[in-house]
Order: C-alpha cells, then structure tokens, then sequence
C-alpha cells in the first residue's frame, strides 16, 4: 500500500515516450559499440555505387547521372534498413522471446516500432552522409541544392512514409511466418530496378512509352520512388523528373498517411490475433 501511494504512475504519452527511447537507445550506442559494422555497413555500398560511376563515364553520360547514382546509393541505406531493420524485426523478436514482453506492455505498439525507426534512421543517416561524402570527395560529383526548403519536406514525409511502411510490412512479416526473411530478399533488387535508385524513373517512359509512364506510376506506391525523383530535382533541376516537385511532395503526404494509417490497423490486428487467438500467424500456415 505504501508504494503504490509513493509511485506515480506516468502518463501514457510519457511511456510511449519512454518505449520509444528505450527501442531507439541501443540502436544508436550500437554504431559507437561496434565501429567495424560502420565500417562494412560504409565500405562495400561505396564500391556498389562506384561501379555504376564508371559505367556512365565510360558512356559519356551527363555529369549529372553521376549524381542521380550518389543519391541514389545513400538512399539504399534507409531502404534496405526498413526491409531488414524494420519488416522483420518483430518475427526476430519473436525467434529471441522478446515478443511477448512487447504483446503484455501497456503501452502503444506503434511507440515500439517508431523508436525502432528513429535509431534505425540514425544509423541509416551515418551510412548515407558517408555514401555522399564519398561521391564529393571520391569521385568530384557536384550537389548544389536549389530547392532547399522543398528538399526538407521531400525528405521527411519520404522517410516518414518509408517507415510507416516498415511498419505495416513488421506485422504481415509476422503473420506470414518464416516467410519474411524470403520476402525481404524477394523485394531488395526489384524495388532498386523500379524504384530508379541508379537512374532517372522517367526513364521507363523514355524507353517504354506509355507503359513505362504506368509502371513508373505503379512504383510511386514506394514512397522513395518519388522521395529519389524529387531528392534529384531539388539538386539538379526538373529535366529528368518524373513529376512536378509539388505533385510528389503532395503525393507523398498522402502515402505518409495512407501507411501510417494500415500500419496502426496490422499492429492492431496482430495484437488482437495475440490475444484473443493465442496465435500470430495466419491460419493457412
């Protein structure tokens, strides 16, 4: 009696706060704790983007493809740390018993999965600072932004959006079962194809006419697809862009949205299926 009169029990915005701190905490410290993985995590995409380099050199391509490929490479780092950061954390948590402490917590599953998120992001931002920095000093690219209050907004609601689809992907993973490691792997090359990380999306259009305009179209269901499009413009200008600046930032705010709203409706499926079921996976499996 006499602790519970002592113990104030906090707010629920204060502990989903705290969740998120606590799931952003050891992602951060990990880059301190483990400098060899900043290292790798640095190096090897560096080489990836440098081969493409030197392809558009030796064709003689605009200088500017060469900074379409740096872009594009640093955003390889947010990509691929929401397919295997994010989508499959939780069925990861679940193969290290962690899940049932996230399932009983009073607090807010999405609180986990933002914390998750921000340290993500972090860790994503080193890589992507680095990948850039290579391509300056390495290889002599220029990035002039003209557009800079335009770029901030493109680059918040993409990486929000990102995310939130992490998000929504972390519970399907889960119910999906050991098919999320299969579908991570399934999804990395295709989206860097149809996603134009290593080239203009426009360029579908160039190349296939109208059907190219649909697919690039169809891809803009991936928010980097055009977070990479209007990234581009802001820094070279709206020649190769697949749409006005303001029709993919307005596109993007509705995918933040769209995501964020499906994420909230998986986790919550997810976790009534937990509940009441005292299952998390489909029944088909």
């Amino acid at each position: 009696m006499k602790f519970e009169e002592e113990y104030e029990k906090p707010s629920w915005m204060v502990m989903n706060m705290r969740t998120a701190f606590g799931r952003a905490y050891p992602r951060i410290i990990g880059v301190n704790r483990e400098p060899s993985w900043v290292f790798f995590d640095t190096f090897f995409p560096i080489l990836a983007i440098a081969a493409y380099i030197y392809v558009y050199t030796a064709l003689q391509a605009p200088p500017q493809y060469l900074g379409y490929v740096v872009i594009g490479g640093a955003m390889t780092a947010y990509w691929m740390n929401v397919l295997w950061g994010m989508a499959a954390q939780l069925y990861w948590e679940k193969e290290m018993g962690n899940l049932e402490l996230y399932m009983v917590a009073p607090i807010s599953r999405m609180a986990i999965m933002a914390g998750m998120a921000i340290g993500g992001m972090f860790t994503s931002t080193v890589r992507a600072v680095t990948t850039i920095l290579a391509g300056v000093f390495i290889f002599g690219i220029t990035l002039t932004l003209e557009e800079p209050l335009m770029f901030i907004g493109i680059f918040i609601f993409t990486m929000t959006a990102l995310y939130g689809m992490g998000m929504m992907f972390a519970s399907l993973y889960m119910m999906w079962g050991r098919e999320a490691w299969h579908m991570s792997n399934l999804l990395t090359e295709p989206i860097y194809l149809v996603s134009g990380f290593y080239f203009p999306v426009k360029g579908f259009q160039f190349l296939m006419g109208d059907p190219g305009f649909w697919l690039a179209v169809g891809a803009s269901i991936i928010p980097v697809t055009l977070g990479l499009d209007g990234m581009r413009q802001c820094f070279f200008g709206p020649g190769d862009g697949f749409l006005p600046l303001w029709v993919e930032l307005v596109c993007l705010i509705i995918l933040t949205v769209i995501f964020l709203i499906l994420a909230r409706f998986s986790l919550s499926y997810m976790e009534n299926l937990a509940k009441k079921e005292g299952r998390l996976t489909l029944k088909w499996q």
